[in-house]
């Protein structure tokens, strides 16, 4: 499949991913009175199962990475070439702000805003540290055809064992920047979230080595 065509599947991939994340994330505070527990479950329920679906879609198509920390792990495993790399990252940013965006729509928010949500301090970036260093063992260790399964229960259960809500996802940092709303995330906090996702997948992959 031409490169253009992978490049596009991970736009759209991650592009519903983060309309999915954000979007029940307005939903969820909105219906929730003000119970902030009820509010991620529903995020959490809405991430898991968009998940789920988008990997099984997107999956054959273009490795449904939908993550800049993943691809990079696949090109240093040389599952992705390394030519590859730079557009699948573009695609999964711009899909990731798309995304974004779209959900503020839906929401008759304003479509351009940043968030004010701030996410800080050792205890948040241990945690997405964990949560992506967990994700990467998770996908390299998955049997086949057991992915989506897998990544999506994963995902699920580090949104309320990590202290970050699992963010994992260079891009998904990203993408939460551009809405001002639950799920999203200020952009004076991406920076510390970012290093510590990189961090993790390094981690993740060492381990995985090592057990295997």
């Amino acid at each position: 499949m031409n490169l253009w065509r992978k490049a596009l599947a991970e736009l759209l991939g991650t592009a519903g991913l983060l309309c999915a994340v954000l979007g029940s994330g307005i939903m969820g505070e909105r219906l929730a009175g003000g119970n902030v527990a009820i509010a991620l479950l529903a995020n959490t329920l809405a991430t898991v199962f968009a998940l789920y679906v988008l990997i099984e879609v997107f999956g054959p198509l273009s490795g449904a990475h939908f993550n800049p920390a993943v691809s990079v792990v696949m090109a240093l495993r040389r599952e992705l070439p390394a030519a590859s790399l730079a557009a699948y990252i573009v695609a999964q940013l711009i899909g990731a702000m798309l995304g974004a965006w779209l959900a503020n729509v839906m929401f008759d928010m304003s479509v351009l805003q940043w968030s004010t949500k701030m996410r800080s301090g050792w205890g948040q970036w241990l945690g997405e540290l964990v949560a992506t260093s967990g994700l990467v063992l998770v996908i390299l260790g998955a049997p086949a055809g057991k992915a989506a399964q897998l990544v999506a229960s994963y995902i699920g259960a580090a949104y309320w064992f990590t202290s970050s809500t699992s963010f994992a996802n260079p891009a998904a940092v990203f993408g939460r920047m551009f809405s001002d709303s639950f799920a999203g995330i200020a952009p004076a906090s991406a920076t510390g979230f970012v290093v510590a996702e990189l961090l993790g997948a390094a981690i993740g992959v060492s381990f995985y080595r090592f057990v295997r």
